[in-house]
């Protein structure tokens, strides 16, 4: 099944700037009707909305103030797009900090606040206020859930769990009770606010040390180009699929290795 974005009304977290902000906009081009940007920052999200407008027209585009790691303030989120809206048929899990200074607040932005999104969107409002036949939940993850960085080990393990919620829910027994689709995107370096600057951001000068020797082995692209690809991911990705986008190069899927053909990797004593 095709998803068709034309006509359809989305909310993205950490909407206001960065790739969020690029999400917005690519789904406004494909003929998204409206969006909810749901950020923290007030003079970010005014300045977000003029350029909506600017491009767009008028009454594209709300944006409510929300800290996703308060699962009210995200519910009224939700609730003030029903109440603009009608609908949504779309939710981008987006909001995210990668900063293992702040590692407690970086589990409760990137894996809680995706967890809210979720449960919200599944208890409440997708499940009542799509249109069609399905909604499409996009959960962010990142390169880092699948190469386990070190010199940022707890961001990688928060964009771990993103991928592991998004097979959890992905499976037929809960789309056949919801009509949600439940597909992670997993950004390799793209060139926005979050990667640059990463002095002062990990645990301490041994991770400085180790992202100094594997700094240049990542290939970075330009966030329009990761937007572009999650429209194809939105419209296209089969339930419960993980779709990694890096080096400016088309997405493609990663699938888990099955553990069960693992079972001759026994360990050895000697």
């Amino acid at each position: 099944m095709v998803f068709n974005i034309n006509g359809k009304f989305a909310i993205i977290t950490g909407g206001a700037s960065g790739i969020g902000l690029h999400y917005a906009k690519e789904l406004l081009r494909n003929g998204l009707q409206g969006v909810t940007l749901a950020d923290i920052n007030p003079t970010i999200g005014k300045t977000a909305l003029e350029e909506i407008e600017k491009e767009f027209g008028p009454g594209k585009a709300i944006f409510v103030e929300t800290d996703v790691t308060s699962r009210q303030q995200l519910e009224n989120a939700f609730q003030k797009t029903v109440d603009r809206f009608k609908h949504i048929d779309i939710l981008i899990n987006n909001a995210g900090i990668l900063n293992d200074r702040v590692w407690e607040r970086e589990i409760d932005i990137n894996m809680n606040g995706t967890i809210h999104g979720i449960l919200l969107a599944t208890e409440k409002f997708l499940t009542k206020y799509q249109q069609g036949p399905e909604a499409v939940i996009v959960n962010i993850a990142s390169t880092a859930a699948w190469d386990f960085y070190p010199h940022i080990p707890i961001y990688s393990a928060t964009k771990s769990a993103v991928i592991a919620l998004t097979k959890s829910w992905g499976v037929e027994h809960f789309y056949n009770k919801w009509n949600i689709r439940f597909i992670a995107v997993c950004p390799g370096v793209t060139f926005t606010p979050l990667i640059f600057d990463m002095n002062g951001r990990n645990l301490g000068k041994p991770y400085e040390e180790y992202l100094q020797f594997t700094i240049n082995k990542w290939p970075g692209q330009k966030p329009e180009h990761v937007a572009e690809e999650v429209m194809r991911v939105i419209k296209f990705a089969p339930n419960g699929t993980a779709w990694l986008i890096e080096g400016g190069e088309p997405a493609y899927e990663v699938i888990p290795i099955d553990r069960n053909t693992q079972k001759k990797n026994l360990l050895q004593e000697n």
